[in-house]
């Protein structure tokens, strides 16, 4: 699948301000700085749309982005933040439930990991999560060209034995890099793949 257009939409600060349109959804949801934004503007091949930010914690809004006017591509909050205040996560948490658990047109969540560190408990049980609530998530290996191919492929192996022992079968898993516009394909094909199973259900 190639995008031929792809703009923002609206950004909202709770679920019920999310248009209403009833297009797939596709959300990208991680720890702060995995890179949602520039793994956006790679698919879309539109350098600016979503806004990057060296800054953890930016991103506290639920932003849309229609892609060729038949399906949307979702950037959510970064969790995990330390640094915000009790109240701030606190909201931040009602946010992301709330279009998690309730949003209809929510398809799947790709949840970003950074392929350099090790399995973090706050990822570990975030996936824990969805999994008790079947909300269907693919997992996305951000940030591939910071290592070499024999150590990521070992940390991706590692990842999954860890998986294993709360999961007998796997979601989807891609690895991806923003900078050298890896797994682009891939996660567009399976997106492609989604819609048409959609339309034909």
């Amino acid at each position: 699948m190639e995008i031929k257009n792809a703009r923002f939409v609206i950004s909202s600060s709770h679920v019920k301000d999310c248009p209403s349109h009833g297009l797939p959804e596709y959300a990208f949801i991680g720890r702060s700085n995995v890179g949602k934004s520039s793994l956006i503007n790679m698919l879309t091949c539109k350098k600016g749309l979503a806004m990057t930010s060296s800054t953890p914690g930016k991103t506290m809004l639920i932003n849309h982005f229609l892609v060729d006017d038949s399906w949307y591509l979702v950037d959510l909050p970064g969790y995990g933040y330390a640094r915000r205040g009790k109240e701030s996560r606190e909201a931040l948490r009602e946010m992301i439930e709330g279009y998690v658990l309730y949003r209809k047109e929510m398809t799947c969540l790709f949840v970003l990991l950074d392929c350099r560190h090790k399995p973090q408990k706050i990822d570990l049980e975030f996936m824990e999560w969805l999994g008790e609530n079947s909300v269907p998530f693919a997992i996305v290996f951000t940030k591939t060209d910071k290592i070499g191919p024999v150590v990521l492929k070992e940390h991706i192996e590692y990842y999954k034995q860890v998986l294993h022992e709360s999961w007998e079968e796997l979601p989807p898993i891609f690895a991806t890099s923003s900078e050298k516009r890896r797994g682009r394909e891939e996660l567009l094909d399976y997106i492609d793949r989604v819609n048409k199973s959609l339309k034909e259900a």
